[in-house]
């Protein structure tokens, strides 16, 4: 008998449970949708971008479940169409006690910005493709050319690598795919920089720093129209057939003479007319003269040495012939 008891006592409480917990649940379904709370999340220290709004989100929210009713949302369904947002990377969606929904959202950061076959769109670190936004520009580096998608990896690792180090990140700008071969086009000069394919990018990107920091700050970047770094311990660069050195450095001197002051500029005029009218006709006889001196002395001393040295060497022999007729003679 005590046994019975024990499990009516038991069936008891879980009936009542159950309709507590039944008549709650009925009761919170029914119930309003309080608050919308949209949270835009940036782990690992991600760049903030805006692409997506928050106002966007809770419109989007709204007209999925116009009637406001807990019980009418439909928390996985709600969660997969903000997944397919274009530029979500994740989200996830759940529900409060007391009637909040929240929705975390974490977005998709561009690595590059792709122009190919006429269409500009972005590239994430991940290597998927989205759309640009109307709302927002991100500042990335802009690729062009016939990139395939198996290459997208790749380059967003080189741009990354571009952004970290502070000489490549002033230096190169941009990068384009011609024939098959990528260049990094750069700040300074109309020339290119080919690195062929991305495999050893690190290698290549030192290899023209070196040679920017060793020789290319002593010329002037117009000179050349490439700089090629695809091969292994060697850089080769083409000359720009356009160039011409004078007038580079007449230009130069020009701009320079423009961006002085006005005192300074009449001042290096008046020296120059007087360098021009005042010309030392003088001075180029005495040269002349001076000139001829010093060749006649080169040529006065030269015919005197040799004659000494071959004296000294012709003496000798003379002498030691002269003993042996004496000898002959004698006998």
């Amino acid at each position: 008998m005590k046994n019975k008891w024990r499990i009516l006592k038991i069936l008891s409480t879980l009936i009542i449970f159950g309709f507590l917990l039944s008549f709650s649940l009925k009761r919170f379904n029914n119930a309003s949708m309080e608050k919308v709370s949209v949270n835009m999340a940036y782990p690992h220290n991600d760049e903030k971008v805006y692409f997506i709004d928050e106002k966007d989100v809770k419109d989007f929210i709204k007209k999925s479940n116009p009637s406001k009713r807990i019980g009418d949302i439909d928390i996985p369904m709600l969660e997969k169409e903000v997944n397919n947002f274009p530029s979500v990377d994740s989200a996830n969606v759940y529900l409060n006690l007391n009637g909040n929904l929240n929705v975390d959202i974490v977005q998709k950061v561009p690595a590059f910005r792709l122009n190919k076959n006429g269409q500009d769109f972005y590239v994430d670190k991940k290597g998927n493709e989205f759309p640009i936004s109307k709302n927002y520009s991100h500042p990335s580096m802009l690729v062009t050319g016939d990139v395939k998608r198996g290459e997208y990896l790749k380059l967003a690792e080189l741009v990354e690598k571009i952004n970290k180090d502070d000489f490549s990140r002033k230096y190169f700008i941009g990068i384009k795919k011609e024939k098959n071969s990528y260049y990094l086009l750069t700040s300074e000069g109309n020339f290119r920089v080919e690195i062929g394919d991305l495999d050893h990018i690190e290698f290549k990107v030192k290899g023209f720093k070196a040679f920017v920091e060793k020789f290319l700050v002593y010329q002037d970047p117009q000179k050349y129209s490439k700089v090629s770094v695809r091969y292994d311990n060697q850089i080769v660069t083409t000359l720009n057939p356009n160039y011409k050195e004078n007038d580079s450095i007449i230009s130069a001197r020009k701009k320079e003479f423009d961006k002085a002051p006005e005192i300074v500029r009449k001042k290096a005029l008046a020296q120059a007319t007087q360098n021009n009218s005042v010309k030392p006709v003088e001075k180029k006889p005495e040269a002349a003269k001076t000139a001829e001196k010093k060749v006649e002395k080169k040529t006065e001393t030269k015919p005197r040495e040799k004659p000494k040295v071959t004296e000294k060497k012709e003496e000798p022999k003379k002498k030691t012939q002269i003993k042996e007729l004496k000898k002959i003679k004698s006998t």
